[in-house]
């Protein structure tokens, strides 16, 4: 049985009230029965976690939204539940909603994530928080907001260094310090100010048991940091996952370039934080509440945003072209070839990922479309250039990997993509090398800055790479555990034997 709503009128002015119970009403209209009652039988249970815990101003609820169809639906559901108590009892708890500001959401993404705000009446409502999160740095959402040129320069950084590292395996090169940086927003957002209560989640009970096992085996390959109080729960996985990320940064770029704001895991929560699922309450696949996405709240599936994935990103497009100059210059292919063989492997991905045919119908047809190459191609390189500052020939050289592992693929690199630099292979030997030697040093800098153009990659960096290895240990242990992959049958040269390659994304 419901408290009655008039004997626990909304604890808030006339205005506030009007917004509250219309944003309510369009979200119930918007809904099917089955999750109307879902929401109700939710928010009951929800109270009761925020009382027994003793929050305190009727809790802080935090929900991780990162503008895709999935998180959209999740905050809907969760501004029900908000606004549900707020009738019955007469108070409600703040929800919080915190984006991971990065340089791969265009701005198609921030637009849908203002739609939805708005649709639920989220703007103007003192009980709601919504935030923006670039490493550290905590403010306000707002849809016309520049991106940080610190955080675009992050993300660039580890894209490059990571591609760089596997001849540009698309899930370690654009989600790696992507995932990492998501965690770290988790744990941001949620030691806000007095801090979260709760967190509310899509996953089910054992997928987060297997979260939190795989989280274990990665940090027990990396050295441990103590931390003060001994975290338990949430935070405990957050300082495990803190541990990875240093080790990661630190492989990747170096002790010296790893070092600052942004390559770590905040995990300084309160300590009685728990996650809230609503996994087994809702149907949770956007074709069982395409009404609520298309009509009610305004979601848009942007034809580059979304990109075989949940539209909260471009990179999966980014992931998609880099497999066509990989077909074209590693293996003498045909550009379409590379681009069809992770088209297949992604509309695969969908399936397993249980999307609404509607889009694997439209992903298919954009894909197989004559026109599919060209355009993808230049609106992918307009994007790495607006996003990240990348041209295409930067990419090619990512796929190459020329510089790492003491230059093992330098020779090939040059002679096919550089070819006026092939006679300076020994000299960019030195170089990178650190061996300076008693050459000019007038040409030794434009040297350094003729592969700086070609990688994006400043001297520093280019003899990090030089100096390690390719498929690094933890980032095979990384994708190891990822499902977001598959075997497929390619081949290498255009007569060459069909072999099996192992393929990964988004």
């Amino acid at each position: 049985m419901e408290p009655s709503a008039s004997t626990a009128p909304f604890a808030a002015d006339a205005g506030v009230s009007l917004l509250r119970a219309r944003a309510l009403n369009g979200l119930l209209g918007h809904l099917a029965p089955p999750d109307r009652e879902a929401i109700r039988s939710s928010a009951h249970a929800l109270h009761r976690l925020l009382r027994s815990q003793g929050a305190r101003n009727g809790g802080t609820v935090l929900v991780a939204y990162g503008g895709g169809k999935d998180s959209s639906y999740t905050v809907a559901f969760t501004r029900g539940m908000q606004l549900l108590l707020g009738r019955w009892y007469g108070d409600m708890f703040t929800l919080r909603t915190a984006t991971n500001w990065h340089a791969g959401m265009p701005r198609a993404v921030m637009e849908n994530i203002d739609r939805v705000y708005t649709a639920l009446g989220m703007h103007e409502d003192p009980a709601c928080e919504l935030l923006l999160v670039e490493g550290s740095r905590v403010r306000p959402f707002a849809v016309g907001i520049p991106r940080s040129r610190e955080v675009t320069a992050r993300n660039r950084a580890d894209i490059l260094m990571t591609g760089h590292r596997t001849h540009a395996d698309a899930r370690p090169t654009f989600c790696n310090a992507c995932n990492l940086s998501m965690a770290n927003a988790f744990g941001v957002a949620a030691s806000y100010q007095q801090g979260a209560d709760v967190i509310i989640t899509g996953d089910s009970a054992e997928e987060q048991r297997a979260y939190t096992a795989w989280i274990n085996r990665l940090a027990r390959q990396v050295p441990r940091h103590g931390r003060p109080g001994q975290p338990s729960g949430f935070g405990k996985v957050l300082g495990a996952l803190d541990d990875v990320a240093r080790a990661y940064f630190e492989d990747i770029h170096g002790p010296q370039g790893s070092r600052g704001a942004g390559h770590g895991v905040q995990s300084e929560v309160l300590p009685h934080l728990q996650f809230f699922s609503i996994y087994a309450s809702t149907a949770y696949d956007a074709g069982s509440h395409w009404d609520l996405l298309s009509h009610h709240l305004g979601f848009v599936f942007d034809d580059l945003a979304f990109s075989f994935t949940e539209s909260d990103c471009a990179n999966p497009a980014l992931m998609a072209h880099l497999r066509g100059p990989k077909a074209q210059y590693l293996f003498h292919r045909d550009y379409r070839e590379g681009l069809e063989e992770y088209a297949t492997f992604a509309l695969r991905l969908m399936r397993r990922k249980e999307f609404p045919q509607p889009l694997i119908d439209t992903m298919a047809a954009r894909y197989a479309a004559p026109e599919a190459q060209s355009v993808l191609r230049r609106r992918v390189n307009a994007f790495a250039q607006e996003a990240y500052g990348l041209d295409e020939r930067q990419l090619v050289c990512m796929v190459y990997s020329p510089f790492t592992g003491a230059g093992a693929g330098l020779r090939r690199y040059l002679t096919s993509r550089a070819p006026h630099l092939a006679r300076c292979e020994v000299a960019i030997r030195h170089l990178l090398s650190s061996q300076d030697g008693d050459g000019d040093t007038d040409d030794r800098d434009r040297l350094a800055a003729e592969l700086e153009q070609l990688s994006g990659l400043e001297l520093g960096q280019l003899r990090t790479l030089y100096g390690s290895d390719l498929n690094p240990g933890l980032v095979q242990s990384i994708l190891r555990g990822d499902p977001h992959k598959e075997r497929i049958r390619t081949r290498h040269a255009p007569d060459g034997p069909e072999i099996g390659e192992t393929l990964s994304g988004r």
